[in-house]
Order: C-alpha cells, then sequence, then structure tokens
C-alpha cells in the first residue's frame, strides 16, 4: 500500500402520578438536565414499592430531535422513537450470542404487521393482519402500508436512500391488491430487499390522520409527524419536551406481537455523565446505555448492575476528511493523518478497552471478505511527517475537528487526543462541538474538512456499508463526499454478484473495495465500539437490535 505508515504486528407509571409532577418542577430536575453536580433525591418518593415494576426510567446523554423516521435531520435517538412507537410488516427473530445476549437474526424473520409473506423472483407479496390498528383506533389496511413506502421513496435524503439500499426506488413498484393484500414488485435481483423491509425506515404510518395535516408545500406531513406520532406501534408517545424527557404509554391493543410488560417508559435526558451514573447507582434509574466507558467499566466490577457490551453490528467509529475541501483533497495528507492518528491511546484513554481495534493489522495479513476489518495503518509520526512534507505542506495547516455533542462522552475525549497528536506535525486543529440536535443536519451539508463520527450499517452486510459510505451516489452518510469510478463498479459488482450467488466475484469485488478504502483512506477506521447497557438486576429482556436502540417491548422489570 503506497505511503503507508508502520506496521504492527443493547410497567406502569407512577402509581402517585402527583409525585412524579411534584418531582418534574423541582429545582433539582433543573439542574439535572443541566449537567449540574448535585445531591440527587429519591425519583420516585413514596411510590418505590407500589408502582415501579410497570415504569421504566432510562438516562441518557441525548434524545430525540424528531419523532419520524423520515424527517429531515433525524438523528440516532430519533430511531428509538420510531422503533417503538411504528410497525413494519416484518422484523428479525432473535438468536443468542455465546455470552448469552438476545441478537437479531438477519437470515431470520417474524411478522409483524403482516401475518404471512411469499417471494418470488418477481416480487414479494404481504398478507396483513385483519386486526391490527393504529393509535386512533383507525385499521391498518395496505392502501396505508403503500402510501408509508411511497413516502419512504419520495422524501428524499436518508430515508429515500435507505429504501434505494434494497432496490426500493419507485412508487410503482408497491401494488395494492386488496385491503389486506400489497405487493412488492423487484426492480433488480438483490438480496438486501427483503432485510431492507425489516429496518426502521419502512415504517407504517396512519395515512389518513397524516394527510390531515399535509399541505401544499409539505405533502407527506412531515411537521406533524416530527413532533406527532400516527403508527400501531407497541408505544405511544404521551409527552415529549425536546432535551429534556420523552414518556411514552404502552399501546394496549397492539397485535404486532405479545403485549409489553412495561406499561410506561420514562426517558429522561440527563446531560452530565457522572448524573447518570449517581441516578443508576442510587437505583433511581433503571437503564443507561451511553455513560463515558470508564464508568462501565467500574460499574461491572462493582457487580451491582447489569452490563452488557456487544459489539456494533457492521459499525465502526473513524475519522473522516472531506476530500473535496483542500489540502484533504490531497491523498499524501489523508494519509499523514492516518499515520498520526494516536489509536492505542483512543482505546485506552477513552474506550477502556471496549471496543475492537480497526488499526495496526499486520503487513502481510490477507485482506478478508468481511467488514468491518482492520487496516495496517499504526502511529507514526516520523511517518506522518515525511507524507505531510511531500504533499507540499511541511509547516502543516489549520483546520477544524468537529463533532456531535450528543455523544460527547466518546467524541470530545477523541478530539483531544487527536488534535494533541496532529499538533506534533504541524496539523492545528480548531475543535467545533455541534449540538447532538443539528449534528445530521451538519453532516448532509458536507462542508466539515475533519471529523469523528460513527456508522453502523442496518444491513450485516459489506457492500450494504460501502453503499452507504463509500459509493458515488454520495449518500448522506459518505461523510467524505469521496468519489471513484473505480469503488463504484466494486460495490455494484458485489451487490449484483450476492443476489446472483456468484461467489467469487462477490469475493473478489469485496476484497477490491476495501482494499481501495484502505489505499485512498479519506476516512481513517479507529475502532468497532460496543454498545454498552447498564441496567439494575431486576431488568431483563434486553435485545440488540442493529440500530443499537433500546426495544422496550421485551424488557421486563422484577420487584
Amino acid at each position: 500500500m503506497a505511503g503507508l505508515c508502520g506496521t504492527a504486528s443493547g410497567t406502569r407509571y407512577l402509581g402517585d402520578a402527583m409525585h412524579r409532577r411534584d418531582f418534574l418542577k423541582s429545582a433539582s430536575v433543573a439542574a439535572l438536565a443541566a449537567g449540574a453536580s448535585i445531591t440527587l433525591p429519591g425519583l420516585w418518593g413514596a411510590a418505590r414499592a407500589q408502582g415501579r415494576s410497570n415504569t421504566l426510567l432510562i438516562v441518557s446523554e441525548s434524545g430525540p430531535n424528531n419523532l419520524d423516521i423520515h424527517g429531515v435531520g433525524t438523528n440516532v435517538p430519533g430511531y428509538e422513537a420510531s422503533w417503538n412507537c411504528y410497525d413494519r410488516l416484518i422484523s428479525h427473530q432473535m438468536k443468542l450470542l455465546p455470552n448469552g445476549t438476545p441478537y437479531y437474526d438477519r437470515n431470520s424473520y417474524r411478522m409483524e404487521l403482516a401475518e404471512s409473506f411469499t417471494v418470488d423472483d418477481k416480487s414479494a407479496t404481504f398478507t396483513l393482519r385483519k386486526d391490527a390498528t393504529f393509535h386512533d383506533g383507525t385499521p391498518v389496511t395496505a392502501h396505508d402500508v403503500k402510501w408509508s413506502f411511497d413516502r419512504a421513496v419520495s422524501v428524499g435524503g436518508f430515508p429515500t436512500f435507505q429504501m434505494s439500499a434494497g432496490s426500493l426506488r419507485k412508487p410503482e413498484q408497491f401494488v395494492v391488491i386488496d385491503d389486506h393484500t400489497i405487493r412488492v414488485d423487484f426492480i433488480a435481483p438483490d438480496r438486501l430487499t427483503i432485510p431492507d423491509l425489516a429496518v426502521v425506515v419502512p415504517a407504517i404510518f396512519n395515512s389518513k390522520l397524516v394527510l390531515k395535516h399535509a399541505t401544499a408545500a409539505d405533502p407527506w406531513g412531515l411537521d406533524y409527524t416530527k413532533q406527532n406520532t400516527a403508527g400501531s406501534g407497541a408505544y405511544k408517545v404521551e409527552r415529549w419536551t425536546p432535551g429534556t424527557e420523552v414518556v411514552y404509554r404502552r399501546n394496549d391493543d397492539w397485535k404486532g406481537g405479545p403485549l409489553p410488560a412495561i406499561e410506561r417508559i420514562i426517558w429522561r435526558i440527563v446531560p452530565d455523565a457522572g448524573n447518570r451514573r449517581a441516578l443508576l447507582e442510587r437505583g433511581d434509574a433503571d437503564i443507561s446505555y451511553d455513560l463515558p466507558n470508564k464508568d462501565f467499566v467500574a460499574l461491572r466490577d462493582a457487580g451491582k448492575l447489569t452490563i452488557i457490551s456487544t459489539p456494533y453490528s457492521n459499525g465502526i467509529q473513524y475519522i473522516g476528511m472531506n476530500v473535496t475541501v483542500p489540502p484533504f483533497d490531497n491523498p499524501l495528507v489523508r494519509k499523514a493523518v492516518a499515520c498520526a492518528i494516536p489509536y492505542q491511546k483512543i482505546i485506552d484513554a477513552v474506550m477502556f478497552g471496549l471496543a475492537k481495534p480497526m488499526f495496526g493489522a499486520p503487513a502481510d495479513a490477507p485482506t478478508e471478505v468481511a467488514w468491518p476489518q482492520p487496516h495496517k495503518y499504526t502511529t507514526d509520526m516520523a511517518r506522518a511527517k515525511a507524507l505531510l512534507t511531500e504533499a507540499g505542506f511541511p509547516d502543516g495547516f489549520e483546520t477544524t475537528l468537529s463533532f456531535d455533542l450528543g455523544f460527547a462522552a466518546v467524541n470530545e475525549p477523541i478530539c483531544v487526543l487527536v488534535q494533541e497528536s496532529l499538533a506534533q506535525i504541524g496539523i492545528r486543529t480548531t475543535i467545533n462541538k455541534i449540538p447532538g440536535a443539528n449534528w445530521r443536519t451538519e453532516l448532509s451539508k458536507k462542508q466539515m474538512p475533519l471529523y469523528t463520527n460513527v456508522f453502523s450499517g442496518w444491513l450485516d452486510y459489506p457492500e450494504y456499508f460501502f453503499y452507504w459510505c463509500y459509493h458515488g451516489q454520495n449518500a448522506l452518510f459518505n461523510t467524505m463526499s469521496y468519489q471513484s469510478p473505480q469503488m463504484d463498479a466494486l460495490i455494484d459488482a458485489a451487490r449484483t454478484a450476492a443476489a446472483t450467488g456468484d461467489t467469487a466475484t462477490y469475493d473478489a469485488s469485496v476484497r477490491g473495495f476495501v482494499d481501495l478504502a484502505f489505499e485512498d483512506m479519506p476516512r481513517i477506521p479507529l475502532y468497532q465500539p460496543y454498545v454498552n447497557v447498564a441496567m439494575q438486576r431486576n431488568v431483563s429482556g434486553y435485545e440488540y437490535w442493529f440500530h443499537r436502540r433500546l426495544d422496550y417491548r421485551t424488557l421486563v422489570k422484577g420487584a
């Protein structure tokens, strides 16, 4: 590899609602939401022994900025709201990991709004449940399914590109046979088509309700669904205060599966990590899943909570460089940055070992037919400086280094370490902290020259990851604006070979696009993150999903 630097060998609200309202009004909560260091009051008061088994309190660093997965700039916490409030036609069965954690099975499906489906070479036909209703009692019909799919392929941006990942591109592909039967016509052989119907985007909306709030300027009713749910899912939003909390109530008429055990979910936004940990240790909070890794390690070692760590499926944390913004349009500059990243310091000081390194593969290691896999760069400051000089920047340059403040517990220390390391070769960076609610919008502008981000592919296939992140169609998550006809040809060839069963071509194509990604290095993989979840010992039923968020439907809470 030219220019390579050194190598190395995832049930009832408070019985006394007055206690909860009093708590929400308290000055302590205002301080807590602001991240102040305070003495935390008991959240549950006299109701602790009475109604808590039916209510789950979740605390996290950030919350949703949109309740609609089709919305513009919907952030990752928004996936959680959509997943639990909307149904899809189908979902995945579970399998057990060696550590006993239930983990979605990408090759096995279960029914949700569909009661059955059949597939042939030209189409898939879904028969809907006849007893399913939306939250307002309106029956779910095939017309709602078609409208929802038409919406997903038409609104543009993230949802439309996600549908295209499974060759779902045109409203004409979705054909209503009768009120309870819909056919999805294929426009090309694609092994991603059926699994793409089980992700978060093809949610089924109450079309009649949404259309009441649509306008000529907003024909899909996105303004309404940003703050209101219109689904048939297991939970419905009772109250949402952006930046503070989301309160869900169970939909007792849900027909998509067994009725959940938890009646009410309170998801409170607590920006300060120390306060989140204190809430868990006091027993006031039931679950948190974005503490600093140092805290997860300490809580795990203390043994008082259940700590589950699961590698992101098809995911990496990375340093990205916008290849349209000088000097990052120069491959030598990108390779210099790759040589200057303090990889092991990040694993040790930020991740505390709760991550799988994606760097330092042996120089003679063959490329695997897999993703993610480690590249062969390690920290080599002398080589980094030489590459930067060769690129024409012997004295370095100035730039900004951006991150999502919604996940600051990981992103900020990464950026500080990278800033310090790059300074040693003359690259002077100003750290740019972007509020979590704005992160997706800023990503979509593709103006940030240097940044850290995480991406995990919902469909666990290498070609899916690369279609999203490296293909010249320049989707949202091609955050580098990387364009390469050679890369596009390899990704397209892998997709075609997968659909036709041509194993030899598939393997060669995957190895080819991985090699090219590491040669051009528009993004630098750091590590494969773990989803770390801390729960009270009486909470069970956690399942790992491709979207990395909580599925409330299977959670159970003992006395």
